[in-house]
């Protein structure tokens, strides 16, 4: 499962009460110009484009939020929230995507659960989406697709950008607790979406190895490769190991079936810890 968040630095999210298509945004049916207008702005800036909505609630009163979530190589987060009502006021969003946004919001927490995707996204997300809901209801949205239904439940903390898998409601809570106080753990660990497949398996490597640590508290500091073996030099803010070289294998799994819904088999890339020390 390491290595497995998908890259990205931005968020869109869209509050939308009514079912969510298979494809999500892309598939609601809304004003045209508005649509092409946020599909635009946010695939210059490579933002993901999410439906969300409170778990449980779906009253269909008031405005709907919307918010843009963007993590800087600085390691700041950066939120921009605003409400809509009418297909137009979605504009908005264009035009959030063009400034930085706000420091000093707490994160959001974002749950799959779109069965329409995938029935596995459903079912394994939805008793996710209640737990950390009654635990932070203001934190916590379920949302649309995220990839990686093979992990599901997936959780995505944003901006932080932090991927999590394979929970359930106990380990879910016990995951996000940790994660609001600064430390993340490797067991549910995707990875962090600023880094690359194997860097993000070089960190779980460290984190599984040495012991939790904040977001921030391992960089990358260099890579290389030859062939299908990778070696990642990683630095450390104390208390944690100054620096730390990760070796991985690069291998593909054999073919299987890696989603719920899709009958097709298909195989992945994995990567296997060969050696991890402290320099």
């Amino acid at each position: 499962m390491a290595g497995t968040a998908p890259r990205g630095f931005a968020w869109v999210l869209i509050e939308y009460r009514g079912g969510w298509p298979v494809n999500g945004f892309d598939g609601l049916d809304l004003e045209a110009e508005t649509k092409a207008l946020v599909f635009s702005a946010a695939q210059a800036v490579r933002a993901r484009v999410l439906l969300v909505r409170r778990h449980g609630r779906r009253s269909r009163e008031g405005p709907g939020r919307w918010a843009v979530l963007r993590h800087e190589d600085s390691g700041a987060c950066r939120q921009h929230w605003g409400t809509w009502s009418r297909d137009e006021d979605l504009a908005g969003i264009a035009a959030a995507l063009s400034v930085p946004g706000e420091l000093g919001h707490p994160p959001v927490i974002l749950v799959c659960t779109h069965g329409q995707h995938d029935p596995c996204c459903a079912v394994r997300g939805r008793p996710v989406g209640r737990a950390l809901s009654e635990r932070w209801p203001e934190l916590v949205w379920e949302c649309a697709h995220v990839g990686g239904d093979r992990f599901a439940a997936n959780v995505v903390v944003a901006p932080d950008g932090v991927y999590y898998g394979r929970l359930d409601a106990e380990s879910s809570v016990a995951t996000i607790e940790e994660h609001l106080a600064g430390r993340v753990h490797a067991e549910h660990l995707r990875g962090y979406t600023d880094l690359t497949p194997p860097q993000q398996a070089a960190v779980s490597a460290a984190l599984r190895r040495f012991g939790p640590a904040g977001r921030t508290d391992y960089t990358v500091a260099e890579t290389s490769r030859h062939g299908d073996h990778w070696r990642i030099r990683l630095t450390g803010r104390p208390p944690h190991p100054r620096r730390v070289d990760v070796e991985l294998q690069a291998h593909r799994t054999p073919p299987s079936r890696l989603t719920c819904h899709g009958p097709a088999m298909s195989s992945t890339t994995v990567y296997e810890l060969t050696s991890i020390r402290m320099v």
